[in-house]
């Protein structure tokens, strides 16, 4: 008898399964085709707190490299030289974020005194090589002089 209502059992839920099954058949898909046939753009449909990639402005950058230490995983790395003329300063020579590192955590961006690192809305970056995956904010050979009351960042 329970090899009976064993084989029941079996055929009921095998028909529960199926009649979910075929309610889905007849509903309108869900899924849509990115990013071809979304109303808007995907980065005005971020939530405002999304962390994207990290960006730098360096006009206000004081090249202070607080966020390069606050950085758990040092994925910042900011070179500084010293010009020596008539009137010795600093200029920022190298302003690197490794986004294959990057875990997102948002100390450098709270470090910052100026602000002048921040989340962007930014998240599509199709590389082949893990390399790739480097920004630079300052060109190679280019120099910036540090942000300070009266001047913004100029680039040398």
């Amino acid at each position: 008898m329970n090899y009976f209502k064993n084989i029941a059992s079996a055929a009921s839920t095998i028909f529960e399964g199926m009649t979910i099954t075929f309610s889905h058949l007849l509903r309108k898909p869900i899924t849509v085709q990115y990013p071809d046939k979304i109303d808007l753009p995907l980065q005005e449909m971020l939530f405002c707190r999304y962390r994207g990639f990290l960006g730098v402005d360096t006009k206000i950058c004081m090249g202070c490299t607080v966020c390069m230490a606050a950085c758990p995983i040092q994925c910042i790395n900011i070179k500084m030289e010293k010009i020596l003329s008539d009137n010795p300063q600093r200029v920022i020579t190298k302003f690197d974020i490794d986004i294959g590192k990057c875990m997102f955590c948002g100390l450098c961006v709270e470090a910052c005194p100026t602000g002048a690192i921040s989340f962007t809305r930014e998240f599509e970056k199709a590389s082949y090589g893990i390399n790739d995956l480097t920004f630079k904010f300052i060109k190679e050979g280019e120099k910036i002089i540090p942000y300070k009351k009266g001047n913004e960042g100029i680039r040398v």
